[in-house]
């Protein structure tokens, strides 16, 4: 993982209308429906974030900066450093592949926030302008973007809008995306926005690594959990750490439910159920 450190940032240019989104920049039909994050704390989310996650199994695990999973990320204390204490000005960008925890960090990130008694907006790409999340409250001290590469031309124009205002109102930014700054598919005047201040790659986890974290969380939750069991999730479920952690939850509750033990048959039932895999699905009744 590297860190980039930019240049001061170019003065900045307030975008028509200020912070608001005027109605006519709206493209027509909005944006599509999305699922919204969960309240990380209450009260204290002005706009939720999106999640593409489609399945609320059980309850979110603590997002925290002391339970990811650095893996092969070097520049991981960094991270750690300009996550637990954003700087107004100084913006920080996270990019990588699916899975590599930029969502789970940016929610570590509210979340220490939220713990000093700040108020912490987000935006996602789920989300139609305009976007005022100071008219909600004035107290704003976190901005979050989450899937910049995703923003079609009005989201751009409303995170454009809202990071001149944060500059302006001295609100630290935090943003990710899965690709660096300078590919993002997105207006110029964004993209150099993002990339004002610290840029750093994750890298996901590899699959030595997974494993080994699924088996400690097990064992904390006192799930004993096969090679076998652990087989079939891996090659069933998607591998962000944040959905895994929710299926194990998911899989400690159904297993205590039935009053059996975790096994293959088991764990298909559950995904079965959920509707992760289909009754039909090669290897859903072996």
């Amino acid at each position: 993982m590297s860190s980039v450190s930019t240049p001061a940032a170019p003065a900045a240019s307030a975008a028509p209308g200020g912070f608001a989104t005027p109605a006519d920049s709206v493209a027509p039909g909005g944006s599509a429906a999305s699922v919204a994050w969960p309240e990380v704390g209450e009260g204290r989310i002005v706009a939720p974030l999106t999640r593409q996650v489609p399945l609320a199994l059980a309850p979110e695990p603590a997002w925290r900066l002391d339970n990811f999973l650095p893996g092969d990320n070097t520049a991981w204390p960094q991270v750690h450093d300009a996550l637990c204490a954003p700087k107004p000005g100084v913006p920080v960008y996270l990019w990588g592949p699916p899975g590599a925890g930029k969502t789970h960090l940016l929610r570590a990130a509210a979340a220490l926030a939220q713990a000093r008694g700040q108020r912490v907006a987000a935006f996602g790409p789920g989300q139609s302008p305009p976007w005022q999340p100071w008219e909600q409250a004035d107290d704003v001290a976190l901005l979050l973007f989450d899937d910049c590469q995703s923003y079609d031309a009005a989201q751009q124009h409303a995170a454009f809008a809202a990071f001149i205002e944060a500059t302006s109102l001295g609100v630290a930014v935090l943003a990710a995306g899965s690709m660096p700054p300078v590919d993002l598919p997105l207006r110029d005047d964004l993209r150099t926005r993002l990339a004002w201040g610290l840029v750093y790659q994750l890298m996901p986890p590899t699959e030595a690594q997974v494993r080994a974290l699924l088996r400690r969380e097990a064992d904390r939750r006192g799930i004993l959990l096969t090679d076998d069991v652990m087989d079939y999730l891996l090659k069933r479920c998607a591998r962000d750490l944040s959905h895994l952690m929710r299926l194990l939850d998911r899989l400690d509750g159904y297993s205590l439910a039935a009053k059996r033990s975790v096994t293959v048959p088991l764990l298909r039932q559950m995904l079965v159920e959920d509707g992760l895999i289909s009754p039909a699905a090669p290897g859903a009744g072996a």
